[in-house]
């Protein structure tokens, strides 16, 4: 199932930058700054979003223009970060992209539900800042085949 286009997509601009971009999505505009500063410190540029429907929205806006990686968080409203990732996996034309779930929601079976989804990585809130950027840059550089120690 293709995301539905809208009749005028939003524009959601990114500056250069020679890491590529990341979509970056939490409803906690704090998190999103934290987030944001650390990956463009690392060179990155960042698109935010504040929901599982801003997120996809980004997605279809830039579908020619694609972020290296999707960080995202599991507990939002309306559209959560559950939603947003069913949405994703199962688009032919974002299935490439790499998630990390940076979220609280950090049990068990949040964990397995994550990996039933097709989390690529998994970093529980409060987390360190330099660990999620090294994480980034490991999907940045290898894709979804990146081996890392987040894995859900």
């Amino acid at each position: 199932m293709e995301p539905a286009v809208p009749a005028e997509p939003p524009v959601f601009p990114v500056a250069p930058s020679r890491m590529g971009w990341v979509l970056v999505c939490d409803d906690t505009t704090s998190i999103r700054t934290l987030i944001r500063i650390n990956l463009e410190l690392s060179g990155f540029g960042v698109v935010e979003a504040a929901d599982g429907q801003e997120a996809l929205d980004v997605l279809v806006a830039r579908m020619d223009d694609p972020p290296r990686v999707v960080v995202i968080d599991a507990q939002m409203e309306p559209r959560d970060g559950w939603w947003a990732v069913r949405q994703i996996r199962s688009s032919r034309s974002l299935l490439h992209l790499p998630i990390v779930m940076a979220t609280a929601a950090i049990q068990d079976h949040e964990r397995r539900r994550a990996e039933k989804t097709a989390v690529d990585a998994f970093v529980g809130k409060p987390f360190d800042p330099d660990h999620l950027v090294d994480i980034v840059e490991g999907f940045a550089r290898e894709g979804r085949g990146y081996e890392t120690a987040a894995r859900p």
